[in-house]
């Protein structure tokens, strides 16, 4: 089977989110028929703003959406300001103010703004849940300062961060929808791919289930497009990046 490029995975992160939210939650009308939304993708290294796109109509109650450009926060990833948690919500700015440029004025107050931390704050949250509740608290403050429609910060769970990730995945392959030779959506014939996200501690295996099955611990539904999914991921504690790397040193100096 043919391997996603790494930048295409990474490049899609956080679409689900996107997918998801578009899906559950409406965006106040507009007499435009493009909307914007807005991303922060808070990992362990850093942080990246994107922008995505959607047209006012919907496929099945799902928006068909699309990257249109990023912005990378300077500084380290938010967990990182242990020792001054206010300077992580002066570092958004200068993306803050770049998105406010990208997105027309009139859109402003109708651009859903969301943060997603994952796996740096979830550990910190486990180890000094004051700091990371000062972190929060610090970006809230800064997103809610701005002129977009703030919809919250949070620290993902382990199972929602990888329940995005093969939402993203499976939308960059075109297994929900796709467009036919008209430019119009229609659904995917195609069915789901499972995902294998190697992390720097674990791997973890998300596929769908069959629907004859009961979800187990650790999965998930999801509504998009108009179908259900059930969605299972599988812990792999022992099998990760810094394990490869290890096996991999260990073999070089022999």
């Amino acid at each position: 089977r043919e391997l996603l490029p790494p930048w295409l995975v990474i490049g899609a992160g956080l679409t689900g989110i996107v997918l998801l939210c578009v899906s559950t939650k409406d965006v106040p009308t507009t007499p435009l028929r493009t909307k914007y939304g807005i991303i922060l993708d808070a990992g362990p290294s850093h942080t990246i703003l994107f922008i995505y796109q959607w047209t006012a109509n919907k496929a099945n109650n799902t928006g068909v959406i699309r990257e249109c450009s990023s912005c990378t926060v300077q500084g380290p990833g938010v967990s990182s300001y242990s020792v001054s948690p206010q300077e992580v919500g002066k570092n958004l700015e200068p993306c803050l103010h770049w998105a406010q440029r990208e997105i027309p004025a009139e859109q402003h107050s109708q651009t859903p703004l969301y943060l997603g931390a994952t796996a740096s704050m979830r550990q910190l949250n486990l180890t000094n849940p004051t700091l990371s509740d000062a972190l929060l608290a610090a970006l809230t403050v800064a997103l809610k300062s701005s002129p977009f429609d703030f919809w919250g910060a949070q620290i993902l769970s382990s199972l929602d961060e990888e329940a995005f990730n093969w939402v993203a995945v499976n939308y960059v392959l075109e297994n929900f929808v796709k467009y036919d030779w008209r430019g119009q959506v229609i659904p995917s014939m195609k069915g789901t791919a499972g995902v294998l996200s190697l992390g720097g501690t674990s791997a973890q295996l998300i596929s769908k289930m069959e629907e004859k099955n009961q979800a187990p611990k650790g999965g998930v539904r999801l509504q998009l497009y108009g179908q259900t999914h059930k969605v299972y991921a599988y812990q792999c504690p022992c099998h990760s990046t810094d394990q490869l790397r290890s096996r991999l040193l260990s073999m070089l100096i022999r």
